[in-house]
């Protein structure tokens, strides 16, 4: 079954990995929206659901909806100043893991490719060269065969679908994606890319922090 174009949001109860006086951190499920889409059939999201437990919580970054896996949410608004600093200037480690059609060859390797939105046809993305923004992706295969690859993907900028387009440009769309992925590749119940893993320094003490959810696929 491929992943439905219908907004139906898994109804998974809230999986809290981390909490403490500054910030939260969220395992999310794939099909949930971070936050509110336009209309009220895409009022239910991630951040609303975090709000009625934690109505102070404040957002600091976004996964697409049909991505699973780690989100920090911010419960005081220094901790959103900090975390936010902390996504834009790069200093967080974020690791993803995907499985994605076809054999990758080689094992492990950086796409360093530039994206724009696809004014024509969004919310896809695509490379431009011209006029696109630096996107930059470290990948290393954890399993392949003939048939798909098991990919650790570790993102150096933070694009919107990054991922998602680094993976087609090298021939190897991530399975399950319904703006990517078509033919055999399509017909998964989910997109099959996960935030695994989520670094970050705390907005008080400094200390840092990992954060770890296992994949379901």
């Amino acid at each position: 079954m491929p992943v439905s174009s219908e907004y139906t949001p898994p109804q998974d109860p809230l999986e809290i990995l981390h909490e403490d006086a500054e910030l939260l951190a969220v395992n999310k499920p794939a099909g949930l929206l971070s936050v509110p889409g336009r209309g009220a059939h895409l009022a239910d999201c991630l951040l609303t659901r975090v709000q009625a437990v934690f109505p102070h919580a404040l957002l600091v970054h976004r996964l697409d909806r049909d991505t699973s896996g780690v989100i920090v949410f911010a419960l005081t608004p220094h901790a959103q100043r900090s975390l936010s600093m902390q996504f834009e200037k790069r200093s967080t480690r974020k690791v993803y893991v995907a499985r994605v059609a076809g054999c990758l060859e080689p094992k492990s390797g950086t796409v360093d490719l530039p994206l724009i939105v696809d004014w024509p046809n969004r919310p896809r993305q695509m490379v431009c060269h011209d006029t696109g923004k630096q996107a930059v992706t470290d990948w290393k295969v954890l399993k392949s065969s003939d048939a798909e690859s098991r990919v650790r993907l570790m993102p150096k900028t933070g694009r919107s679908h990054q991922l998602r387009v680094h993976m087609l440009a090298l021939g190897h769309p991530i399975l399950g994606d319904p703006l990517y992925a078509d033919g055999a590749a399509l017909e998964f119940d989910r997109m099959m890319l996960h935030s695994e893993e989520l670094r970050i320094k705390h907005p008080d003490s400094g200390e840092s922090l990992r954060f770890r959810a296992k994949a379901d696929f």
